[in-house]
């Protein structure tokens, strides 16, 4: 008896927190990974070897080789402006399943997104099934046709993010923030609300990871420490000398943060969290405001500085959201995550 067919994965990169994922699925069936490259959204860098079958390929080649026969079902994401349409119109062509994987709960508003845009709506109604972060990009997908919707919880490496650590802290009350000094990550209003917070005078400490020196307008030293990029062990030792981490992210015209990683790193870590409404790990159900967390509107400092004074105060508070935290983020695995993907594949099959 022949071995069954795989199920082509189109993706870019594989992250160093997607690799247990994809192992993870690989075991309940079979999967190969078509690698095309480019830019990445994710603060490390791509995987040399995933620990699945996996090939590289060009953007351009992706039609090719979804349209080869030589795979059960074709799995494509929304990154590459010509892998999806590529994998797509292959897996029509092949007359396979095609199943879509966002995390989009918006789509970018500029101009040169229009096409994109349209193309995605396409597929959304076309798609034999369509696997999302969670539950604010299922309701986006829904809205726009989509009808056979799954999610695949967002999971990282828990026995990494919780072995031991040499705790890097900075002060009595340190507050993190970890991310890329651009608009979207809202270390802009971070500053401002941090100035509001009046903690800056104070036995506190502002870490910056992620962001260089010149990057901050608060300035480097004293309550303020910009650290720069860090490997996943010295961000996990930074998480595991922080009160608090901050997640301030903000809406654009090219960006909706999907989810945000760093807040199930920082939960393992029983860290407390507080992130803006405008992050994906909020409006996705695992950041509950005064629950596993604090959530504040986006672009709003005022209220971003009373959540940062409001644990820094409240040593009681900031130990229960840390420890619910902790709690809420066990239930996020790579086996989780593995069986929405393998249900969304399953169904796609059988359709």
């Amino acid at each position: 008896m022949s071995a069954p067919k795989p199920a082509l994965i189109v993706t870019n990169h594989v992250p160093p927190d997607r690799v247990g994922a994809f192992q993870a699925l690989h075991a309940r069936s079979p999967i190969e990974l078509a690698l095309y490259g480019g830019r990445s959204i994710h603060a490390t860098a791509g995987v040399e070897d995933p620990g699945v079958p996996f090939r590289t390929v060009s953007q351009r080649g992706v039609h090719a080789l979804a349209a080869s026969g030589r795979y059960r079902v074709v799995l494509a994401g929304t990154t590459g402006r010509l892998a999806l349409p590529a994998a797509w119109r292959g897996a029509r062509r092949a007359r396979v399943p095609f199943v879509l994987w966002t995390a989009l709960w918006a789509h970018p508003r500029t101009p040169a997104h229009v096409p994109g845009a349209l193309l995605l709506r396409a597929i959304y109604r076309d798609a034999d099934a369509v696997v999302t972060y969670g539950p604010h990009v299922s309701s986006f997908v829904r809205e726009r046709g989509a009808t056979r919707v799954f999610e695949a919880p967002q999971a990282v490496d828990a026995a990494f993010w919780e072995a031991p650590a040499d705790a890097r802290r900075t002060a009595p009350f340190t507050a993190t923030f970890v991310g890329r000094a651009v608009r979207e990550k809202g270390l802009g209003v971070l500053e401002d609300a941090w100035l509001r917070s009046g903690l800056a005078g104070t036995k506190a400490a502002l870490v910056l990871v992620g962001v260089e020196s010149g990057e901050t307008q608060l300035g480097a030293g004293g309550a303020v420490t910009p650290v720069g990029t860090q490997p996943p062990e010295q961000v996990r030792n930074f998480l595991a000398g922080s009160d608090v981490l901050v997640v301030p992210s903000v809406r654009t015209r090219r960006f909706r943060e999907p989810w945000g990683l760093v807040v199930n790193e920082a939960m393992h870590r029983s860290c407390a969290v507080i992130t803006s409404d405008e992050v994906g790990a909020a409006a996705g159900g695992l950041v509950r405001d005064n629950q596993t967390g604090l959530i504040v509107p986006a672009g709003n400092a005022d209220r971003l500085a009373h959540a940062i004074r409001q644990l820094h105060d409240d040593g009681a508070l900031r130990s229960r959201l840390a420890a619910a935290g902790h709690a809420a983020v066990g239930a996020y695995t790579f086996e989780a995550w593995a069986d929405g993907m393998a249900q969304a594949l399953a169904t796609a099959e059988v359709r």
